[in-house]
């Protein structure tokens, strides 16, 4: 797969102008924060050599190279989903292009199912930590040479970063929670059984993505900041029917809070 990255790192290189240090990953029906970019450069995944292709409706399927809060950066404006038929190898594969790229700091958006009972719909959560609750893991397999072979993950989302969101949250007077995020396999929304062994398990939100390419981007070195867009609850007596182009609308509303964060995150860096 090495030989994959390396070509793909080249191809990139070729048709940009400038390689950023950060890069930004879109999650479902957070699409939008793409306007608030400075587009230099765009790329439909299909015509980058090796890159998957998304296929979940409000994963446009980009790449984008431009400037946000005044410096450059990178954002895949959609992602890769084990559910959609792709291995962990795949799923991953843009973040160590990342790495080949250069890219430092990494910053990763999803939409998820609260059951934590205090959050609300529409509530942006800081991810403090993760659960890993798929059923193959992104370093199985032969050691890949950014990391080592049995990773320390004490400190997957990076403490400084949170430490800045919540000052820029507080100064701006942007509404917050924190909490930990776990990863399922979907595509399947979680019964309320599930709802309940996961909120017993520890954690405050539910999703299909994210923590593969966390793991990665730790694995690489990089320094990660994730945030999860609450779009419905798994919390008894809260749940109800949802579907997904209610999910993408409920993340729509959120995305200028989160579009601001990420702005002067990235300006202060």
């Amino acid at each position: 797969m090495l030989k994959e990255i390396q070509e793909t790192a080249r191809w990139i290189k070729a048709h940009v102008t400038a390689v950023p240090e950060t890069a930004i990953v879109l999650g479902t029906g957070l699409g939008r924060l793409a306007a608030e970019i400075e587009v230099d450069s765009s790329f439909p995944y299909a015509d980058i050599p090796h890159f998957p292709v998304s296929t979940v409706e409000g994963h446009s399927g980009r790449l984008l190279f431009g400037r946000l809060g005044g410096k450059e950066v990178m954002a895949l404006e959609g992602r890769f989903h084990y559910y959609e038929g792709y291995d962990m190898k795949q799923v991953t594969f843009p973040v160590r292009v990342m790495h080949e790229l250069g890219i430092r700091n990494f910053f990763v958006s999803n939409a998820s199912g609260g059951v934590n009972p205090d959050f609300e719909v529409g509530d942006m959560m800081l991810i403090r930590d993760h659960i890993n609750f798929l059923p193959e893991h992104p370093l199985h397999g032969p050691n890949f040479p950014t990391g080592p072979r049995f990773l320390d993950m004490h400190e997957a989302y990076d403490h400084e970063l949170l430490a800045m969101a919540r000052q820029i949250a507080a100064e701006k007077g942007i509404k917050v929670v924190e909490g930990v995020y776990l990863a399922t396999q979907g595509p399947t929304y979680e019964t309320p059984a599930e709802y309940r062994m996961y909120r017993i398990f520890g954690a405050d939100a539910v999703g299909m993505s994210t923590v593969p390419e966390v793991i990665v981007a730790r694995h690489c070195g990089m320094r990660v900041f994730g945030v999860s867009i609450i779009t419905d609850l798994g919390v008894e007596g809260k749940i109800v029917e949802v579907s997904h182009e209610e999910v993408q609308q409920a993340a729509n509303r959120v995305q200028p809070l989160m579009a601001e964060i990420f702005r002067e995150m990235i300006r202060r860096i």
